[in-house]
């Protein structure tokens, strides 16, 4: 007995030096005023193309703040979204092709700008009680990140030292950015020592990998199944993540990965902010 003990216990300090050793650090959360803080893509810094990068950060910043992504596209929003000016604090714009002279066939209305914009945190909580929705104010959860993909040549976890997926990787970090989440994708020896393939992801449940996420800095465990189907025309993306002694399981078919990483950090923004079951 006492040797199976201490057997249990060296594998789980192996593991936890492991973990700890090749994870990537974690970025530091987001404070209060970032949730209310989004950007987009313009072209120019006129007033009309303005009021568009308006309409589409005020949409950003009420799912990301609430937590709910069943505001995308909800017509309480659209029409909010014709008045986005007046619950603005500030905007800043940046020329994107700042490195570059202006020529004869580009002037500076027709370059794209990343416009950032800061709502006033006061409106943007009025208008979520409207909707029915709260602020989820408190500090996110470190998202751990295991995911299995196949491309239909390949299968594979995607891992963050990994020769294969850096689009994958860079479009995974963009989407939990979206929603304020820290993430961290594990390496491959992490993976190893934690058991994880692209084979046991399929019955894997998150309960069981939430000791890993936690030596790894995080809090949550999200695992994702990515698998390429010519028949849906893309991607058909399986995600599950536990919260509250629950499992939650969803399912997105025929997508861009971009738009499948998207699904899966909104539907762990919707779960972990109490907003219920993911579609």
């Amino acid at each position: 007995m006492q040797s199976d003990h201490a057997a249990r216990t060296w594998r789980i300090v192996a593991l936890t030096a492991a973990l700890l050793g090749l994870f990537p650090a974690i970025a530091p959360a987001a404070g209060p005023d970032d949730l209310y803080r989004a950007q987009a893509i313009v072209t120019g810094t006129g007033e009309v193309n303005r009021r568009l990068g308006l309409a589409l950060c005020l949409e950003d910043v009420l799912v990301k703040v609430s937590g709910d992504p069943r505001l995308i596209g909800d017509p309480r929003v659209v029409a909010l979204a014709k008045q986005a000016n007046v619950l603005v604090g500030s905007f800043t714009y940046r020329d994107r092709f700042a490195h570059r002279p202006i020529n004869d066939e580009q002037g500076t209305r027709d370059r794209p700008h990343d416009l950032t914009v800061q709502f006033e945190r006061a409106k943007i909580d009025a208008e979520l009680a409207k909707l029915g929705r709260k602020p989820w104010i408190g500090p996110r959860p470190g998202l751990v990140i295991f995911l299995g993909v196949n491309n239909g040549a390949v299968a594979y976890t995607l891992a963050s030292d990994g020769d294969r997926g850096a689009d994958q990787r860079e479009a995974l970090a963009e989407a939990a950015k979206k929603l304020a989440f820290t993430m961290t994708l594990p390496n491959n020896a992490a993976l190893s020592a934690a058991g994880v393939s692209y084979e046991s992801l399929e019955t894997l449940e998150p309960e069981r990998l939430q000791d890993a996420a936690k030596a790894a800095g995080g809090e949550v465990a999200v695992v994702g199944r990515l698998v390429w189907s010519d028949k849906a025309l893309g991607w058909i993306a399986d995600w599950r993540v536990a919260s509250g002694g629950k499992t939650y399981r969803w399912q997105i078919r025929g997508v861009s990965f971009d738009d499948a990483f998207r699904n899966g950090m909104r539907g762990t923004a919707q779960v972990l902010s109490g907003n219920g079951q993911p579609k």
